[in-house]
């Protein structure tokens, strides 16, 4: 799975994606610092990677415009430390195939992940 970490998530998560055989790059590493939400949403269709944020508007945009991809992997409901992040990451990542990732969005909190199918609102 490819992956593109935005700049509200740690990027030491990348290590983390690493440990499963992911391929992840965060948004400062590509001097993405100011990018908008529309922008990394582009940039991860073209080069077929999921978004790692914890920006709510990213479900929001993807709702409105009907997507099916990028999948999208949300940390929601606190202000989490980088190894409260690693943790809840690796809760998905054994939690959710990565096939499934791809095509949802991952709503994961310290009590639960949830997964919605893309395109929102089709099912």
């Amino acid at each position: 799975m490819n992956v593109l970490l935005d700049m509200p998530v740690s990027p030491n998560l990348v290590l983390v994606l690493q440990e499963y055989g992911h391929v992840a790059v965060h948004a400062s590493e590509l001097g993405l610092f100011r990018a908008t939400d529309q922008e990394l949403i582009a940039l991860a269709r073209q080069t077929d990677r999921i978004i790692i944020t914890a920006d709510l508007d990213f479900p929001q945009l993807l709702a409105l415009s009907g997507a099916a991809s990028p999948g999208i992997i949300l940390f929601r409901g606190g202000d989490y430390s980088e190894r409260e992040m690693a943790e809840l990451l690796r809760r998905v990542l054994h939690a959710v195939p990565a096939d499934r990732i791809q095509s949802a969005i991952c709503v994961v909190d310290r009590k639960r992940i949830r997964v919605t199918e893309l395109p929102l609102g089709s099912n």
